[in-house]
């Protein structure tokens, strides 16, 4: 005769059958953490990011483990088609919003100042990918995990010329130097995380910018090396000139290198063109014929506030 299962001993089975089902891998999925769902909510809800021909939203990315991105949007080129990327970024909106208002606010007038024309291609060395800092084993995720940054490693301008950071950082004409060092220091207003050349190993080749939140509040910014002085470009007042932040106002709660002074001369009337046009340039460059597909995994990674969890 069949014993009658009593509540009572449904109950103390029931830790039992937990722990069974949790050895056999049915365990609750690790889950993201809040504050990239609450940023992503926000970004779209107040329509920061628009779809173009250039950006379009794409299918989720639900993994391995926490990484990937619940409305990944495809960009092909930034300020509605202007300024192209060598290769098609997955990104998550708020670092597209951003991007895209680093370009108008820093990128740009610096190099209308510097060279008389706009920048009209972002060469990435990567957005997307589910991997730890730096691409090393067992290393905490990267924000590139969930389409939270993006690594620069240079600039085409209009006329097809090619600013490389790992050419030209250090051994570049003066003007270039320059342009690199006020987009390293105006990129510090826009993102919370900037690693450029000098900040440590990995960033030799590139400049990694993202949205990560540091600090138990949000409030602290990474900005390494610390911004440097640059020298007016040519017909600029050095009045004008924003000096970087000192050691101690870098990497702490709040800080935020100032703007370069370009802005301020823009909002004067310009500057002079045919000393521009004077200026060194960078050596010409074919531009690419098509885009690329986006590159995997290599050692251009990079800081993240967040730990995988525990398996």
């Amino acid at each position: 005769m069949a014993r009658r299962i009593t509540p009572l001993l449904l109950l103390s089975l029931a830790p039992l059958a937990a722990a069974g089902l949790s050895g056999c891998g049915f365990m609750a999925k690790p889950q993201r953490p809040a504050w990239r769902a609450t940023a992503e909510n926000a970004c779209l809800a107040e329509k920061r990011v628009q779809p173009t021909a250039y950006v379009q939203f794409a299918p989720e990315i639900d993994g391995p483990g926490i990484c990937g991105l619940t409305k990944p949007l495809r960009v092909t080129a930034l300020q509605g088609g202007a300024v192209a990327f060598n290769a098609r970024a997955t990104l998550d909106c708020s670092m597209v919003a951003e991007l895209d208002q680093w370009l108008a606010d820093v990128v740009q007038p610096s190099a209308m100042a510097r060279f008389g024309q706009p920048v009209a291609q972002i060469n990435s060395m990567g957005s997307y990918s589910c991997r730890g800092m730096n691409a090393q084993a067992g290393a905490p995720l990267s924000e590139h995990s969930f389409g939270n940054a993006l690594d620069i490693g240079g600039f085409v301008l209009a006329d097809g010329r090619e600013i490389s950071i790992v050419r030209d950082w250090t051994h570049g004409e003066q003007q270039v130097k320059d342009f690199l060092a006020e987009v390293h220091g105006g990129s510090c207003r826009h993102f919370t995380t900037v690693l450029s050349p000098g900040s440590n190993a990995f960033h030799y080749n590139h400049i990694h910018v993202d949205l990560a939140m540091h600090g138990r509040n949000g409030d602290r910014h990474i900005c390494k090396p610390v911004p440097r002085d640059v020298a007016p470009p040519p017909g600029q007042d050095p009045q004008l000139i924003a000096h970087g932040p000192d050691d101690d106002d870098v990497d702490t709660p709040g800080a935020q290198p100032p703007l370069a002074a370009f802005q301020a001369q823009a909002s004067r009337g310009g500057v002079n063109d045919s000393l521009i046009l004077a200026a060194p340039m960078p050596p010409v460059r074919p531009k690419p014929s098509a885009l690329s597909p986006e590159s995997g995994p290599k050692d251009w990674d990079v800081t993240s506030s967040i730990r995988p969890r525990a398996r």
